[in-house]
């Protein structure tokens, strides 16, 4: 079966997920490989419209970044201004400035998709009290 058709339905998505198994590991260069090409192409939209992956939380891509960077809290100082603006900051008790935002973009090469996102503040107003 050639694939000749957008993916509309979930049924749809789920024969071309099974198709695009026994085209995947096709040739680039034959009519199978172009198939799994296209299929990929159609999965991948339909998958967006259908099944969006929401972005990260600011302030948890920016802990994980450092982590994964090997970085402490403390060479954030550089981009987000001092020792006491850095623990506010990843203690959610100041927000991100613009400036903060394009100096991490930056630094931790985070996109600014992520970093302008709105983010709960833990302020006095919205703590739980025991």
């Amino acid at each position: 079966m050639k694939w000749e058709k957008i993916i509309t339905t979930d049924q749809e998505y789920e024969k071309a997920l099974a198709r695009l198994t026994k085209v995947f590991e096709a040739n680039p260069d034959t009519a199978e490989g172009m198939e799994a090409e296209l299929l990929v192409t159609l999965i991948e939209k339909y998958e967006k419209e259908h099944y969006p992956i929401s972005l990260p939380d600011p302030i948890a891509a920016i802990r994980e970044t450092i982590e994964r960077l090997g970085l402490k809290d403390k060479d954030l100082i550089e981009a987000i201004g001092s020792k006491t603006a850095v623990s506010l900051v990843l203690n959610r008790k100041r927000a991100l400035t613009i400036e903060m935002i394009r100096n991490l973009e930056v630094m931790l090469h985070l996109p600014v998709e992520v970093l302008i996102q709105p983010y709960p503040l833990h302020t006095e107003t919205n703590r739980v009290k025991p």
